[in-house]
């Protein structure tokens, strides 16, 4: 279990602002500007899947073109994309590689986070470095069985160097990206001299003293991710790198997490279609009870990437429902208005929707892939396995058959969705 401490990461400290655009780019101008990174880091996916080679260098061409900026308000300096436009940008980078957009979903995850539960007149720092391309990484989830959504993690007053500065103490576990990153969103507790306690995000330099990140994540899927362990130990952390968010009403951000989840499946359905279409099309060997000259002429496989072509059409035109109505919601909150809660409602059951209706479609998919080629479509080199383990792996964060339950538990007793998400144990 390699501790990367030594992995080169951007400078912590911004660089010099960067001039603001006066326009929100179209759709057409971001495709232009990020389509061929996308189609670099497609370029050799399954070579690095089929090496465990982690994707750092993926990361990096993102960082270039300023991925991380898309979210980031034209006045802070970032390219001020909608939210639309985010996920049918993360849809694609999910064709490429679906290992890149979990990575960054800890990422445009903060960036959500500020808008919808942090006082805005903290946003400026922290939308600044991701302007300037500063990955942020998450950790977030605790090993063990735990109280239901208690954190053991946690911030104390460090009285020994005379300031108002804080010191983290914790492990994490599932800290997807937070290899790559450069700075870490922490969920904690502050322990306050008072003996009242906050839950708070503590932001620390991924390079700090006092922090180990760990590549051990051994999951069969979503090998790149990077979800892996992260330990602190005495952190320093600023005062004004504490961040109290109150969660007492509705908000759209695990919605945005899990549709973060639902896009990358959606890529994971495309390039199902643009794999299995460049397997067949070249392909000359048939079977004395096929159906036609060659695999492109048989109406059987034919018939199957038509079948899997409708899949990703489907679920990509869900995702993007849902985002619609994300981005309604991002529009209140981008103009200062209260959101209206029936709106957080519709947001929140459509994802659950979405998740319950992609998540066995593109599984169905990932194992349909292999009906349109013999025992050749199984040599490993190709890593056509990648698209259903990898889907797999995604579809079971969060898992669906609780999404489908809080859906009919509304249509049939009105209740209302599940905003906030926590695992472990039931308080006795």
């Amino acid at each position: 279990m390699a501790s990367l401490h030594d992995t080169p990461t951007r400078p912590a400290a911004p660089s010099a602002p960067t001039r603001p655009s006066t326009l929100a780019p179209s759709s057409q101008q971001l495709a232009e500007r990020f389509r061929p990174v996308f189609d670099r880091i497609a370029e050799h996916a399954a070579q690095r899947e089929h090496d465990r080679e982690l994707a750092y260098a993926p990361v990096a061409w993102l960082k270039a073109a300023r991925f991380g900026a898309l979210r980031v308000p034209l006045e802070h300096g970032g390219l001020g994309a909608s939210v639309e436009q985010l996920y049918d940008l993360l849809i694609e980078l999910g064709e490429a590689d679906s290992n890149l957009p979990q990575i960054l979903r800890a990422h445009f995850g903060f960036i959500e986070r500020l808008f919808a539960e942090i006082d805005p007149a903290l946003h400026g720092p922290w939308m600044r470095l991701a302007a300037d391309g500063v990955i942020f990484g998450n950790a977030t989830t605790e090993l063990g069985e735990g109280a239901l959504g208690a954190l053991q993690t946690t911030l104390t007053r460090d009285k020994k160097d005379g300031t108002d500065a804080w010191r983290l103490d914790g492990d994490k576990f599932y800290s997807t990206g937070t290899l790559y990153a450069d700075w870490i969103s922490v969920a904690a507790q502050r322990l306050n001299d008072d003996g009242s306690s906050d839950r708070v995000i503590a932001l620390v330099p991924a390079e700090a003293a006092g922090i180990e990140r760990v590549d051990d994540w051994r999951g069969f899927g979503q090998r790149l991710s990077a979800s892996g362990t992260t330990r602190f130990r005495q952190v320093r952390v600023k005062p004004e790198h504490v961040l109290l968010y109150v969660r007492d009403q509705p908000t759209p951000l695990t919605a945005h997490f899990q549709l973060t989840h639902l896009a990358t499946l959606a890529g994971i359905a495309r390039a199902i279609v643009r794999d299995a279409v460049a397997f067949v099309q070249p392909r000359k060997r048939v079977y004395s009870h096929g159906s036609g000259a060659t695999p492109r002429e048989d109406p059987l496989v034919q018939q199957v990437i038509g079948q899997l072509a409708s899949t990703a059409f489907v679920a990509a035109s869900t995702v993007q429902a849902v985002a619609r109505g994300l981005g309604e919601v991002d529009r209140h909150l981008q103009r200062g208005e209260p959101v209206p809660e029936q709106l957080l409602f519709e947001v929140e059951l459509n994802t659950a929707k979405a998740q319950a209706g992609i998540v066995d479609a593109v599984l169905q998919a990932g194992t349909r892939l292999f009906d349109i080629g013999g025992a050749s479509a199984l040599q490993e080199d190709r890593r056509l396995d990648r698209h259903w383990r990898n889907a797999r792996t995604l579809a079971s964060h969060n898992p669906t058959i609780y999404k489908g339950r809080v859906v009919g538990d509304h249509l049939l007793n009105g209740a209302r969705p599940t905003f906030y998400w926590a695992v472990g144990a039931i308080a006795s």
